[in-house]
């Protein structure tokens, strides 16, 4: 929704609401003896999916499970690792998500966001649980 209000009015998010970030816990379902990544996330609404760097993959001993093709921000085309599953943890609320291998940073996209029922808050540029449903996270399956 970010992404087509920016669309529609020409405004540049990133000046007016700044960066987003959040502490996350990262780990792998399947090797549940692993120790958990400690990560600061960059929130972007305007991504689709879970990117990691890959010293995360490594530390997280995560099987590549396909390639994808993706679009960078400048029009380019590029082929990076898919893996998964990853385990996520942000306050109460918990998720599971592939993740594109890329990237020097955690990037949060929308699809584990909305999985999570997190919002940005753009007065404080934070990440939180939806204040609508704070105990546990809400969906729709119609």
């Amino acid at each position: 929704m970010w992404r087509l209000w920016h669309s529609q009015t020409g405004s540049n998010i990133a000046n007016a609401m700044g960066l987003v970030n959040g502490n996350f816990l990262l780990r792998n379902p399947r090797l549940p003896e692993l120790d958990p990544v400690d990560v600061e996330v960059l929130v972007d609404s305007g991504a689709t999916h879970l990117c990691i760097p890959e010293h995360v993959q490594i530390q997280l001993q995560l099987n590549e499970i396909d390639t994808k093709e993706v679009t960078l921000a400048d029009g380019s085309k590029k082929l990076v690792p898919y893996v998964g599953p990853v385990e996520l943890h942000f306050k109460n609320r918990v998720g599971f998500a592939g993740a594109l291998v890329m990237g020097d940073q955690v990037l949060l996209g929308a699809i584990p966001m909305e999985d999570m029922d997190l919002i940005i808050i753009p007065r404080t540029r934070t990440l939180d649980v939806n204040p609508n449903s704070p105990n546990f996270a809400s969906s729709i399956a119609k």
